[in-house]
């Protein structure tokens, strides 16, 4: 989305750098496991080029999605009295032809 729309944003070029030589230098030293970012990472500075300057709000943001993607689990599990969905365990076509 970044690379995309805002793409000359000073903050997101330095971001995206990042992304791209961070994980092979942390590979090549042996300092983690699995260097590769969460999503979160990055969504900073596209909130703060979209104008929400208010760090303490970053947080509450990526909770409120989080939660928003559990209810909708949660309804799917009660609508269909099955156990929570796991990302290899269904397949929206499957839920499609159960309902």
């Amino acid at each position: 989305f970044g690379q995309s729309n805002i793409k000359n944003d000073e903050i997101f070029t330095i971001v995206d750098r990042l992304f791209n030589v961070v994980p092979d230098v942390l590979q090549e030293h042996g300092k983690a496991k699995n260097p590769w970012p969460n999503v979160d990472a990055a969504s900073g500075s596209l909130l703060y080029y979209y104008g929400l300057k208010e760090f303490n709000f970053y947080t509450v943001l990526f909770s409120i999605s989080r939660t928003m993607g559990m209810i909708s689990q949660m309804v799917w599990e009660r609508a269909l009295g099955i156990p929570i969905t796991r990302p290899k365990s269904v397949t929206t076509d499957w839920i499609k032809q159960s309902v």
